[in-house]
């Protein structure tokens, strides 16, 4: 295992200069632009080669839901045989499908059916390089409180390569032709797996993973507990993981919403290049909490600290829908984007925490892959409610869901408190599971 020094003054550059923490988190880094990119690009490509919104939106759509619903699949293999045996294959079978993508969407009057049989395998083959960045960050930073601060940067960078991956390809496509995006992203994805894959890190995790002995199991405890932690599953058995599942798929159910939700605003104002300027606000604002947030030493335990995060969030969101100006929405959009990313950290950190250490890439799989269906399905319900309820009531409507999950979450974290917290400072090095951050593979 790689190993930290726990004299080391907790900071982000302290994460930093941790041994090949730089190049394997660049490398995730630059793998993961291409989701930010390649969702814009495929839209664009297939709206360009069929002339249909409909073709378009139906293949995105396939796309999208094999590659969110398979997620936990592709994480257990990932688990099962390691990142180098299954991240390359995944990595170069996934860019073989989207340059097919690409030179298909390249002729004009190409079948939408054709299309939609190239997105499924591209989908079903699209690497977790997310997860298997957050179970890596648990190997490269044992100490609890520089984890902390490795996941919060992990979810701060992700959320800002979904910010410039629109614009880089809005850029493109002013000298190229949209395909070009879905080229550019298919290598960012393979070099990016492949660097990552190479990495020192991944070597040490692997050899790691193939000691039958498994992680060391603190003085004092009882000899079984390492048999109970192994035995544990994903989704089964603890209220920990079931927490940080629920909370992520109500936070995505949010943010599908609050999308649809900025755009009926905008219409509704007549200002629509007001909806830029709301979602750069909620980045903003995620970027910063997260980056705070990192860098609190908290004294709660992770689950009352999610459960905190989720209700201050639902409640920012009903009152958007009290916006009277446009300049109003921004502001409250950048205050809710304080708790996104402390948010969907802290749900990493509670599924690496409660994960056997055999399925951590796949416990953090099952919270993006809850972010994101949450999302798609919030998107496709608030799209019914909009025109037909008042704009504040579908606000506060929206906001329902993640609420609720925080009233679980909150009598849960009160009635296993106890179990779960743990003292300041406490390394890797001494239990098999840590506590210390999106989009996060959204």
């Amino acid at each position: 295992m790689i190993m930290s020094s726990p004299s080391v003054a907790p900071s982000y550059a302290a994460v930093l200069r941790t041994r090949y923490a730089c190049r394997t988190f660049g490398a995730s880094l630059l793998g993961r632009l291409s989701y930010g990119m390649v969702s814009f690009s495929l839209v664009l490509a297939i709206k360009e080669a069929t002339g249909s919104y409909a073709a378009a939106g139906t293949v995105m759509a396939l796309f999208a839901l094999t590659s969110v619903f398979l997620s936990p699949v592709r994480a257990g293999l990932v688990d099962r045989y390691g990142p180098r045996r299954a991240l390359r294959p995944m990595a170069a079978a996934y860019a073989l499908f989207l340059t097919g993508l690409a030179f298909a969407t390249a002729w004009p009057g190409t079948s939408g059916i054709l299309l939609g049989i190239l997105a499924v395998p591209t989908g079903a083959c699209t690497p977790p390089l997310g997860p298997v960045m957050r179970t890596l960050w648990s190997d490269l930073v044992p100490d609890r409180r520089l984890l902390q601060r490795a996941y919060s940067l992990d979810a701060v960078a992700e959320e800002l390569l979904f910010v410039t991956g629109p614009l880089l390809v809005g850029l493109l496509v002013q000298i190229a032709a949209p395909p070009a995006g879905l080229a550019l992203s298919a290598a960012l994805v393979l070099i990016g797996a492949l660097a990552l894959s190479s990495s020192p890190a991944v070597r040490d995790r692997t050899g790691q993973e193939k000691d039958p002995l498994g992680p060391t199991i603190p003085e004092g405890r009882a000899p079984g507990a390492r048999t109970r932690l192994l035995r544990r599953s994903v989704l089964h058995g603890d209220p920990g993981m079931r927490q940080a599942i629920t909370v992520s798929a109500a936070v995505g159910m949010c943010l599908g919403a609050f999308d649809l939700l900025v755009i009926a605003f905008a219409d509704e104002h007549g200002t629509p290049s007001v909806v830029a300027w709301v979602l750069a606000a909620l980045s903003g604002g995620s970027a910063i909490g997260g980056l705070v947030y990192g860098a609190v030493p908290w004294r709660a335990s992770s689950r009352l600290r999610l459960a905190l995060l989720a209700v201050a969030m639902g409640l920012t969101l009903a009152a958007m829908g009290l916006s009277h100006t446009p300049y109003l929405l921004i502001a409250w959009a950048a205050i809710g984007g304080l708790f996104v990313a402390p948010a969907l950290t802290t749900a990493y950190l509670i599924a690496d925490e409660c994960a056997d250490p055999a399925r951590r890439t796949r416990a953090s799989a099952w919270v993006n892959t809850s972010f994101n269906a949450g999302s798609a399905g919030a998107t496709a319900a608030i799209g019914h409610l909009v025109g037909r309820l008042p704009l504040p009531m579908c606000f506060a409507l929206a906001a329902v869901p993640v609420l609720l999950s925080a009233t679980t979450a909150l009598r849960r974290s009160r009635r296993s408190a106890p179990e779960i917290a743990a003292p300041t400072g406490l390394t890797k090095e001494l239990t098999p599971t840590a506590e210390p951050q999106p989009p996060l593979d959204r």
